[in-house]
């Protein structure tokens, strides 16, 4: 068939993600995986009452919005109107805070993953259970209502993500992929649930403090790649296509999240596989062959779709403070009369990059919008500090924000080369990589391995969903999740690969020993300059 047969006969699989600033919808062919249409939508998180959030009302809009977009797509490619297709998945930002009641009423405003305001909770929770607790994660985020004695605990019926939330609303079914579940509560491999043991001790916590609910009865059930998630309603095909040209009865995959997605959309389930994905957050999630010997704050442990184990180093900051450069540039082009293509400003700052000091020339970037964990800070604020002899050229200006981009992740990496934790490939994806030349010497410098893109590595995590949606689909009887993605998807995928030069990789050091002296500067402008 041709893609518009395909496409008219329902065989075509669809991905949906949220993500932090674009909503994205992708179909892709059942045989070659290729995408055959696209549609998305921008929006951005608000900071309201101390916590970074969006309105769920924006995010019906915005997923609405981006199905449209790629409805109309598909008429404008192929002639024809998307009514149906083999199987669907959603995916979502991972981590956060989505209390609902008995009748679905939202108890308090979603709380994302950028929030860092569950330090107490999280130190508590790591010590009670032996395991690291992020602030990030939705337990940290349950106990520290808790703790600040928050009324709307005690009427708590369903907690969830956002793709947990918008499966629910699409299906009726309250389940959660095991990636995006292994980000609210920490998930045992063996079991592929959540751990019994941690969720007994955490039920002990809640019952003393009045809580008249258990753990496991709030939470979404966690379910493995492949696993049956339920279908399309009525009701949820029109929420998703309010047109009606949508049918029921599609069958969704489990819902995950944005770092589950990454590792499928770039071949990385595999144990010794790893990946980086860089866009407004960094992380970096390695497939573990061996547990760690401790605990780290600094590393999440959490799960692949079919529940291996991971360590994920997350940073709260990536690409944000680029892309408000870019802006920046922008103006001043217009200010010269010049209206700016923007991925030109873009590519022009990366590749300027190149020509700039390896060791960044004596400036410090510190590119927190938000705050970051790994360093310590509750708070950001987007920083630059340079002596009065620095080296303050365009070029390494803009190699110092590539590392600064990267930088919290290397801090989490030097905790893993500790560990003698080992890879036999890293692969890169999101925003960070669209000017791949800049981005991969950059990235290899700092991962201090090579590093590769593939070229699918621009669809990203809406086409990883797609292809969640596609295993569920076709897998053969007890076929694995990576033999799958290795024997029908990425056969004889085209790789670029860059090694480590000798000078990035001693300049990054350098400039990451800049970066850790001068952290203090950093807590006293969170201290004195207002945000």
């Amino acid at each position: 068939m041709d893609a518009r047969e395909l496409i008219s006969a329902g065989k075509a699989f669809l991905g949906l993600e949220l993500g932090s600033t674009r909503i994205k919808a992708v179909l892709i062919d059942p045989e070659t995986y290729a995408p055959l249409a696209s549609g998305s939508y921008g929006w951005e998180n608000r900071y309201e009452g101390g916590y970074w959030t969006y309105a769920l009302e924006d995010v019906r809009t915005g997923l609405q919005a981006a199905y449209r977009d790629l409805k109309a797509d598909v008429a404008r490619r192929y002639g024809v109107t998307l009514t149906t297709m083999a199987a669907m998945g959603i995916s979502a930002m991972m981590h956060g805070y989505l209390p609902l009641d008995r009748d679905g009423r939202q108890l308090a405003a979603f709380r994302t993953w950028r929030n860092t305001t569950c330090g107490p909770a999280a130190d508590d929770l790591r010590q009670r259970f032996g395991f690291n607790i992020p602030q990030r994660w939705s337990i940290a985020h349950l106990y520290q209502a808790m703790l600040n004695g928050e009324d709307h605990v005690k009427d708590i019926n369903f907690l969830t993500t956002l793709s947990g939330y918008l499966h629910w609303q699409l299906t009726g079914r309250r389940v959660l992929g095991l990636g995006d579940a292994s980000g609210m509560f920490p998930i045992d491999s063996t079991a592929r649930d959540y751990d019994a043991a941690m969720a007994d001790s955490f039920d002990a916590l809640a019952a003393s403090r009045g809580c008249p609910w258990q753990l496991r009865d709030i939470l979404p059930q966690p379910l493995a790649a492949g696993e049956d998630a339920g279908s399309l309603t009525a009701d949820g095909a029109r929420l998703l296509d309010p047109d009606g040209d949508l049918q029921p009865g599609i069958p969704l995959c489990p819902p995950e999240g944005d770092a589950a997605t990454g590792m499928v959309a770039t071949n990385s389930v595999a144990v010794r596989t790893g990946n980086v994905s860089a866009g407004t957050s960094a992380f970096a999630m390695i497939v573990l062959e061996h547990g760690l010997s401790r605990v780290y704050p600094e590393v999440d442990m959490v799960t692949t779709p079919d529940g291996k184990p991971v360590a994920m180093v997350h940073g709260n900051n990536c690409t944000n403070e680029i892309n408000a450069w870019a802006r920046m540039f922008a103006g001043f082009l217009e200010a010269l009369g010049q209206k700016p293509d923007m991925d030109a400003v873009f590519t022009a700052m990366f590749r300027a990059a190149l020509d700039g000091a390896p060791d960044g020339g004596g400036q410090v970037l510190y590119n927190y919008q938000a705050g970051e964990h790994i360093t310590g800070l509750e708070e950001g604020r987007p920083l630059l500090v340079r002596g009065p002899e620095s080296d303050f050229s365009f070029p390494t200006l803009m190699r110092v924000q590539l590392y600064a981009a990267i930088a919290s992740l290397r801090v989490g990496m030097d905790i893993l080369e500790g560990e003698h934790v080992t890879m036999d490939r890293l692969l890169g994806h999101g925003g960070f990589f669209k000017t791949p030349e800049a981005s991969l010497r950059v990235m290899a410098a700092a991962a201090r391995t090579p590093v590769s893109v593939m070229e699918t590595a621009g669809e990203g995590g809406p086409w990883g969903m797609a292809l969640l949606a596609a295993y569920a689909a076709q897998r053969a009887p007890g076929q694995s999740l990576d033999d799958y993605l290795a024997s029908r998807v990425f056969a004889g995928q085209a790789v670029t690969t860059v090694e480590p030069l000798p000078e990035d990789v001693a300049g990054f050091s350098a400039f990451m020993k800049r970066y850790l002296a001068a952290l203090p500067v950093e807590h006293a402008a969170v201290a004195h300059v207002p945000a």
